[in-house]
């Protein structure tokens, strides 16, 4: 996408323009530095924002034309916050050896930052115009919540770029991934821990949200121990719709084998208690100024009705002998917690997707997801419907365990298949077989694992 200058246009959000206005400030290098053309050698650059967000630009000897603008995933309060233009260093050498130009930010703060960060990338993309030179075609690709940011930079600003692929993203929202989160820890509190007062929102600070993550952790430990309370936390997870099998490092259990599924499932829902439940959600519900999450009104029998994992859980509770209706009662009854509307409205302003795409989106999943379940691409392919913006949209899987564990292979089928799109107007076929074909082709030494999936319902439709 050819571009005259490097400043966005008046319909564009005033942060961003103010961004650009401020780069020749903010850059470590005067504007108009030289351009990488063919023959010249590659070039790593970096410097900070006006946000105070660092960026990270590389370039290969010979530039083919095209800019990969990369949004990284979530990184914790108080973790390292380095700028980053790439999703491993395997990916990035092949980007670069194939002449793709690569830019990306570190976003001016960690934790729950898409407001911060799709101004900050924006911002980004403006520095590599005007440190390296005019793009011919730029692609948003990210993973994680950068598979949210880039989404969100697909929907509301296209004129940016032309094509994108989110991998293993949050591309059903903030406000239905947190109240999806909700959903899992309120099920262990009300069956492991009914009386313990144990807090799951609208956390004072940091601490508290650190003492009731210990709590609820101590109450799943215990609970591990007994038939009837692991059939409750194969409830809980179900939920969640965490998969049976979602370490890579594990074999990968039986469909039948519900005993292996659990404990799989319970070393993941042990993470997601300990870390995004309280700990991430006290950062998120600190930006948003209360909390953004809700079950008033959900039926929980309905929900597990739904899930992939109800035969499992069904199966668990016969076997400990335990009354999943009556399980499903005391969920029932449990008073309900309620979302505070400016909250939530902080969640839809800056993190809810839309499906308005108006320029081709790809997303990618693994099918082993536990921390992003697989079942959020339905959610976003209900919306992107809703929009009547169908034909943009394409989404692939990959037979795998784990959170974006793509191969480079994989990854870099994947973007050849949003360029493929590009070039000749049309997706053609991205059945697994020819995802594959374009993996290999691109990186015969990692894994090709495209396969025909479709995931089933999220949970929370109406998140």
């Amino acid at each position: 996408m050819k571009r005259a200058n490097i400043l966005p246009s008046a319909a564009r959000r005033p942060a961003i323009g103010l961004a650009a206005l401020l780069l020749l400030a903010a850059t470590s290098a005067p504007a108009g530095a030289a351009t990488s053309s063919p023959g010249s050698p590659g070039r790593h650059l970096e410097g900070t924002l006006p946000s105070g967000a660092a960026y990270m630009i590389d370039t290969p000897a010979d530039w083919n034309g095209t800019v990969l603008l990369f949004s990284h995933g979530y990184r914790p309060q108080g973790s390292p916050n380095p700028a980053v233009d790439a999703p491993d260093a395997a990916t990035k050498k092949l980007l670069l050896e194939k002449g793709y130009a690569l830019v990306g930010s570190s976003y001016a703060t960690t934790g729950w930052s898409v407001q911060q960060a799709v101004p900050d990338q924006l911002a980004a993309l403006d520095t590599f115009t005007q440190r390296v030179g005019e793009a011919e075609r730029t692609l948003a690709w990210g993973q994680s919540l950068g598979g949210l940011i880039t989404t969100t930079i697909a929907e509301r600003h296209p004129e940016r770029i032309d094509g994108s692929l989110a991998m293993c993203g949050l591309v059903h929202g903030g406000v239905a991934n947190w109240n999806s989160t909700l959903d899992a820890t309120f099920a262990l509190r009300t069956l492991l821990a009914p009386h313990s007062g144990i807090r799951l929102t609208g956390f004072e600070d940091a601490s508290d949200a650190a003492a009731s993550a210990q709590r609820l952790g101590e109450s799943l430990g215990a609970a591990q121990q007994t038939a009837r309370d692991r059939a409750r936390i194969a409830l809980a997870a179900a939920l969640h719709n965490i998969p049976g099998w979602n370490d890579p490092a594990t074999p990968r259990p039986a469909p039948d084998d519900h005993a292996a599924r659990q404990a799989n499932q319970y070393t993941a829902v042990r993470g997601l208690v300990a870390q995004p439940g309280f700990l991430w959600r006290a950062e998120a519900e600190r930006r948003a100024g209360g909390n953004m999450s809700w079950n008033t009104g959900v039926d929980y029998s309905a929900m597990l009705a739904r899930s992939a994992h109800y035969k499992q859980v069904k199966a668990l509770y016969k076997s400990a002998g335990l009354s999943l209706g009556g399980d499903l009662g005391a969920l029932a009854r449990a008073p309900r917690i309620g979302a505070e509307p400016n909250a939530v409205r902080y969640m839809a302003e800056h993190a809810a997707p839309s499906g308005r795409l108006r320029k081709p989106q790809l997303d990618i999943h693994t099918t082993g997801d536990a921390l992003v379940p697989v079942q959020v691409e339905s959610a976003y392919r209900h919306a992107v419907a809703r929009a009547g913006r169908t034909p943009l949209l394409r989404q692939a899987y990959t037979d795998n365990a784990g959170h974006c564990t793509f191969s480079p292979a994989e990854q870099l089928g994947a973007l050849h298949t949003v360029e493929r799109r590009l070039t000749t107007g049309h997706w053609g076929s991205t059945s697994p077989a020819v995802l594959n074909s374009r993996a290999r082709q691109a990186d015969p030494s990692t894994p090709a694992r495209y396969t025909a999936y479709r995931p089933g319902p999220f949970s929370r439709q109406e998140g």
